[in-house]
C-alpha cells in the first residue's frame, strides 16, 4: 500500500528523513517542504562554509555525552545509526571525508556544495518530491492521517515527519503546541562570551590552546557544580569566543540565559596544568632563564601578546630579569595563569549557525528503537514523527548537531521498520 509523507524542513534532519523513507519504504510518496527558497541552508554555511559533517567518535556511549540535552535518548539511536554509519553512507555515494586533527570531520573537497549535492542528488535519484516555498502554519488531524495548511493550500498526508529545525522564539512554535505537545522555551545554546569593559579585548585574533574554563556559581543541567571546558580559546573584538567557550555555552545555556549573561570566567591558560605543575615551572624558569627578560620568553609556550599582558596585568616589568623575579611576584603570576577571572556581560550568537536547546519535550517522543510507538514517533500524535533540532536535543560545536540530525533523521524516516537500509 502506498502512503503519503510529507517532511516539513528542507535541513539536514528533513532531506536525512525523507532519503530514509524513501530507501525505506521506496512506494511511498515522500514529499519535502521547506518554507524558504533555500535548501539545506545551515549546511551551507556550516564549518565556514565547509560543513563539519560528524565527529570522529566511533564510541555511542562517549558519543552521547556530547550532547547536554539528549544524551540518555540519542545513546539509544546510535545503536542504529552512528557516526560510522554516517561516514560510510556519504563514502558510499561518492563523498570522500577526511578526519582533522582535532576529530571534526570534513569533506575532501573542503566545500559545504559537495554535502549539498549528494543529498539533492540521492533525493532527485529516489523521486522525493522537494516543494520550495511552502511555510507550513497548521496541522490538523483528519481520519487516519492529517492536514497540513501550507501557503493557504491544504496537503493530505497519512504521516508527518517534523524536521523544522529550532526557533530562537516560543511563537515559533506555537503550530506544534496546538497538536497537544508541550515546548520546551528556546534559549541559544551555543555563543561566544562579550567582555565590554576587559582590556583583553586589545589581543583580538590571539589565540590560546589549550586552556581551561570555568563558571562558578552556576550548577548545570547536568548537575555539575563547576561546569568547565577545555580547547583552543580565541580573543576576539568583544571578549572570548573558540571551542572552549562554545563548549562551555552549550553545558550552561539555560543557566546562563536565567542570570541575563553576567557571570565571572576563570580561565587557566595553561590548560592541563594544575598549580604546583606551574610553580614548579616557574621555579625552573627563576633558576635557568637568570639575566634574560621576563617578557623575552616564558616556559608557557603562550602567544607573546598574551604573555605580556598577563605579565602587566601581575604587576610585573616585562623589563625584569627572570632571577630577580620577587617570590611575592611569582604567586601572582602563578594565580593569573591558572586562575585569571574575567566580567561577562552579554552573549555574541552566530546568526548563521545559530542552535538552539529547547523545543519539543522529549518525554512526549518515542525513543525504543523497536518498541511501540516506534523511535521518533510522537506519543501525544499517532503517525507525526519528529527529527533534528526541533526537538529539544542539541550538543557542543565539533559536528555533533549533524550527527543528531543524520541520526534522528534517519530513524523517524524508518517510520517504525525494523529493516535498516543505508
Amino acid at each position: 500500500m502506498s502512503l503519503n509523507i510529507v517532511i516539513i524542513g528542507g535541513g539536514a534532519a528533513g532531506f536525512f528523513a525523507a532519503l530514509s523513507c524513501k530507501q525505506h519504504h521506496p512506494d511511498y510518496t515522500v514529499t519535502l517542504l521547506e518554507k524558504s527558497d533555500k535548501l539545506l541552508a545551515k549546511v551551507a554555511v556550516s564549518g565556514g562554509g565547509r560543513c563539519n559533517v560528524t565527529h570522529a567518535c566511533f564510541d555511542n556511549k562517549v558519543l552521547s555525552q556530547f550532547y547536554p540535552r539528549g544524551e540518555r535518548q540519542l545513546k539509544k539511536l546510535f545503536y542504529q545509526f552512528n557516526v560510522q554509519d554516517t561516514v560510510a553512507w556519504f563514502e558510499s555515494r561518492g563523498v570522500k571525508l577526511k578526519t582533522e586533527p582535532d576529530n571534526r570531520i570534513f569533506p575532501v573537497s573542503d566545500n559545504s556544495q559537495t554535502i549539498i549535492d549528494c543529498l539533492v542528488r540521492e533525493a532527485n535519484k529516489l523521486g522525493v518530491v522537494i516543494q520550495k516555498g511552502f511555510a507550513v502554519s497548521e496541522i490538523r488531524k483528519n481520519n487516519n492521517g492529517y492536514i497540513l495548511t501550507a501557503n493557504a493550500k491544504e496537503i493530505y498526508a497519512d504521516k508527518i515527519i517534523v524536521s523544522s529545525g529550532g526557533s530562537p522564539k516560543l511563537e515559533g512554535f506555537h503550530w506544534l503546541q496546538k497538536l497537544g505537545h508541550t515546548i520546551i522555551p528556546p534559549v541559544p545554546s551555543l555563543f561566544t562570551f562579550n567582555m565590554p569593559d576587559e582590556p583583553i579585548k586589545k589581543l583580538m585574533g590571539v589565540v590560546a590552546n589549550p586552556c581551561l574554563l570555568k563558571i562558578r556559581g552556576v550548577k548545570t543541567e547536568k548537575g555539575y557544580a563547576l561546569p568547565e571546558s577545555t580547547g583552543p580559546l580565541l580573543i576576539t573584538h568583544w571578549g572570548m569566543s573558540g571551542p572552549a567557550v562554545l563548549k562551555l555555552s552549550s553545558l550552561c545555556a539555560r543557566e546562563l540565559s536565567a542570570i541575563g549573561y553576567t557571570f565571572e570566567l576563570f580561565v587557566n591558560w595553561v590548560g592541563d596544568k594544575n598549580a604546583p605543575q606551574i610553580r614548579d615551572q616557574l621555579s625552573a624558569a627563576f633558576d635557568n632563564m637568570g639575566r634574560r627578560q621576563v617578557g623575552n620568553i616564558n616556559p608557557f609556550q603562550l602567544p607573546s601578546r598574551l604573555w605580556l599582558f598577563l605579565l602587566e596585568k601581575s604587576d610585573i616589568d616585562s623589563k625584569i630579569p627572570w632571577n630577580e623575579l620577587k617570590k611575592k611576584s611569582q604567586n601572582k603570576l602563578l594565580n593569573t595563569l591558572v586562575n585569571d577571572a574575567y566580567k561577562v556581560e552579554g552573549k555574541t550568537t552566530f546568526k548563521e549557525e545559530f542552535v538552539t536547546c529547547g523545543g519539543i519535550a522529549l518525554n512526549e517522543v518515542s525513543f525504543e528503537t523497536g518498541g511501540t510507538p516506534p523511535a521518533m514517533e510522537s506519543k501525544i500524535c499517532p503517525g507525526i514523527y519528529f527529527a533534528g533540532e526541533v526537538l529539544d536535543i542539541d550538543a557542543v560545536t565539533g559536528g555533533f548537531n549533524f550527527q543528531a540530525a543524520w541520526t534522528t533523521g534517519f530513524i523517524a524516516g524508518k517510520l517504525g521498520t525494523s529493516e535498516i537500509t543505508l
